[in-house]
């Protein structure tokens, strides 16, 4: 892994999904983080048209960042459905910078939505699992049981009811009372 200077405000660190961008100084809102960098590719030429990493940032039609190399800090930061970052393409100046668009806290990581081509390609068939994603399915996941749970009780309860009213028709009929084959006075 590829060491950072003290006085950048990010380190590459252990992620829920891997390896992440995490900010080590507060980062203000609207400011630049990082640069994402690599070989310019082109799409004309067959042999880059060809290249397949999840490393790849299109700029447009035609131009697209190899982001793989070791030095690109930037493809450490991890795909979120409620970033706190966002690219700045600049595809004339063959750019893309990271930056904030809300107060980021040291410790926190730094994520962006990566777009719906790359959603839909790599993230959607093993589903997301950004922090509000993962957030979403835990409440969904206890509503699930909170509504089991209720659908139980209300099957234990006319079970319940069923049994007492079963029980009742015993004691109002001839069950009840009979002992012996006689009826009790």
């Amino acid at each position: 892994m590829p060491a950072t200077s003290s006085n950048k405000p990010y380190r590459v660190g252990r992620s829920k999904t891997g390896l992440g961008l995490f900010a080590t100084k507060p980062i203000k809102k609207g400011s630049r983080i990082i640069r994402y960098f690599g070989p310019i590719l082109d799409s004309r030429i067959p042999a880059h048209d060809e290249i397949e990493n999840k490393y790849l940032f299109e700029l447009n039609g035609r131009w697209t960042i190899d982001g793989s190399v070791r030095k690109n800090l930037a493809r450490y930061i991890n795909h979120s459905c409620r970033p706190n970052a966002e690219s700045d393409v600049r595809p004339r100046e063959r750019k893309v910078f990271i930056r904030a668009i809300r107060n980021i806290e040291p410790g926190d990581e730094i994520n962006y939505d990566y777009g719906t081509d790359y959603f839909k390609a790599y993230l959607k068939p093993i589903g997301c699992k950004c922090e509000s994603c993962e957030k979403k399915r835990k409440k969904l996941r206890a509503e699930a049981r909170a509504e089991r749970t209720k659908v139980k009780v209300r099957t234990e309860a006319k079970a319940k009811k069923a049994g007492a009213k079963s029980a009742k028709k015993k004691l109002n009929g001839h069950a009840l009372g009979k002992a012996n084959g006689r009826a009790r006075a």
